[in-house]
């Protein structure tokens, strides 16, 4: 490595320059931007953390409806919050990786049909009692319970028989699923004392940080546990969430060093934060999606060719150029992108076509009554705007779309997964089984397209099974098919992760699973001053 790359990478990790700036100025050195971003990533997980203070962050994604259930999450405060006081049996890591949690070592028979989790040793909960085998076993087995809501419910309807001995779990698998462990770390799946059965919302866990205040669409706070078993996570005394769901608001807090980041940066506003000192812009592609969802069980969305007509009348490409300033790609109307393993990149795009739509549209004989799409702000940046370049591209079609704007508080439970046709966002997942076991598997409690298909079903199920990557690849493009062609999901493009920091925040990096490091920025990041 040269004198000057070096120099440079020392400065990037220090947080003396932004993430861009240094892809920018190694480039100039003659480094590609992939090997830019990776080596970056390294220097900040090998800067020597600090330790102390108080790390703050201002927070779009928080509602006075939230719970520290971990089984309801559904937006990315909760989804922040519960992995600072919780923790999973395994991560994933940047690069694609099982990352041991709990779990300390993770094993299958030859069929993937059985998995053994070994449960680390010795580590505690917030009420001092230790993790054992059966808090895991009581976790899963709530979190399969319909009555439980869980986000995860997709997931674990998988597994036919969960045991435990004296320091693992066996899962038995209704079939193979090569992608298990990956499924173990979704973020609903937090392990609990008894697993929640008792008290799902008290906020006890095996994470860094115990809860101190809980004041939902409000504010959180939480101080370090101080026997919590890995020393790489919490290296502040105190962490605090601060709701500030205006867009405005938040740029402003961190401008003023009210909060050491935030999250989910607008657009529109990203030249300003650029140009402002002791600050920087951190974005990363990933597996993110900004989607309009119909209810495919319910009027005029039960005819698939009034889903079709609205699928041909969104301009795709005028919503990423406009709503994402180019920060991110075109979608297909299904949830998987390149950012997967096994992406099926022969599928053809699907473009705006006015005259198509318009003729799907007559074919449905609909009245010429308003189709009323439900929208908030807090959807996703730029959601009301996205929601208004809809309506202008589908009117041209001669689709009399209409939008009905909703409050931010309470969006997440009284319209998404109620109203019939609304705006949402997708975090993705690590694998493809995970992000439609998640979301369209027909029994999954987040299917929010109400999408039901037997025939995808045992598809999906197949695929797990199938060990051979080339089978499994083509059983994942028919699954991908089905959904673009009778799904009820408009998805007009993935989304990079956008978020904003202080100079003054050491360890970040960037991670495409998700935002602000995968939710665990205020655990994996310290100050410097």
């Amino acid at each position: 490595m040269s004198v000057e790359l070096n120099h440079l990478l020392k400065t990037a990790a220090k947080g003396l320059i932004s993430r861009r700036e240094f892809v920018g100025r190694a480039g100039a050195l003659g480094v590609s931007a992939a090997m830019a971003g990776a080596l970056l990533t390294t220097a900040a997980k090998a800067e020597e953390p600090k330790k102390g203070g108080i790390l703050r962050a201002g927070m779009s994604g928080g509602e006075s409806t939230n719970s520290l259930d971990p089984a309801l999450a559904a937006s990315e405060v909760p989804f922040t919050v519960n992995l600072l006081w919780g923790d999973t049996l395994v991560d994933v890591s940047e690069n694609g990786e099982i990352v041991p949690r709990i779990a300390e070592e993770i094993s299958s028979n030859a069929d993937a049909t059985e998995w053994k989790f070994k449960i680390r040793q010795g580590v505690k909960f917030h009420n001092g009692a230790t993790v054992t085998p059966e808090d895991v076993v009581a976790t899963l087995k709530r979190h399969t319970d319909e009555k439980s809501q869980s986000g995860a419910l997709g997931i674990v309807k998988g597994i036919a028989e969960m045991s435990s001995d004296a320091d693992s779990v066996t899962l038995k698998l209704v079939a193979g699923n090569a992608d298990l462990p990956f499924l173990m770390a979704d973020y609903h799946l937090i392990i609990q004392p008894n697993g929640g059965i008792d008290a799902p919302d008290a906020g006890i866990g095996a994470g860094p940080y115990k809860v101190v205040a809980n004041e939902p669409g409000v504010r959180h706070t939480f101080e370090k546990f101080a026997d919590h078993w890995d020393t790489t996570l919490g290296h502040a005394d105190q962490v605090e969430i601060l709701v500030i769901n205006d867009n405005t608001a938040r740029m402003a807090a961190l401008q003023a060093g009210q909060v050491h980041m935030i999250n989910k940066i607008d657009p529109k506003i990203i030249g300003l934060l650029k140009g402002a000192p002791g600050m920087s812009v951190e974005s990363v592609a990933g597996r993110g999606h900004y989607v309009f969802i119909m209810h495919c069980d319910k009027a005029p969305f039960d005819n698939n060719d009034m889903r079709m007509a609205l699928k041909l009348a969104i301009n795709r490409q005028e919503m990423v150029d406009k709503i994402l300033g180019g920060l991110g790609s075109v979608g297909n109307d299904f949830p998987i992108n390149a950012a997967y393993p096994m992406f099926d990149d022969s599928i053809p795009q699907r473009e705006y076509d006015p005259v198509k739509a318009k003729e799907y549209y007559d074919k449905t004989g609909h009245d010429g009554s308003p189709i009323v799409l439900q929208v908030a702000n807090g959807a996703f940046p730029g959601a009301i705007e996205a929601a208004q370049l809809f309506q202008q591209s589908a009117n041209a079609a001669g689709i009399p779309l209409e939008i009905k704007r909703e409050p931010d508080d309470g969006y997440w439970s009284n319209v998404w997964n109620v109203a019939p046709f609304c705006a949402s966002y997708w975090g993705g997942r690590p694998v493809q089984d995970q992000m439609y076991s998640t979301a369209y598997l027909s029994t999954a409690d987040w299917n929010d397209t109400k999408f039901k298909d037997a025939g995808f079903d045992a598809t999906l199920i197949a695929a797990r099974a199938e060990l051979d990557g080339g089978k499994r690849k083509a059983m994942y493009s028919e699954l991908a098919n089905t959904l673009r062609d009778t799904g009820g999901l408009i998805l007009p493009m993935f989304n990079d992760f956008v978020a904003a920091k202080r100079d003054e925040v050491g360890g970040w990096f960037a991670d495409p699973n998700g935002e602000m490091m995968n939710g665990r920025a205020l655990a994996k990041c310290w100050l410097n001053a």
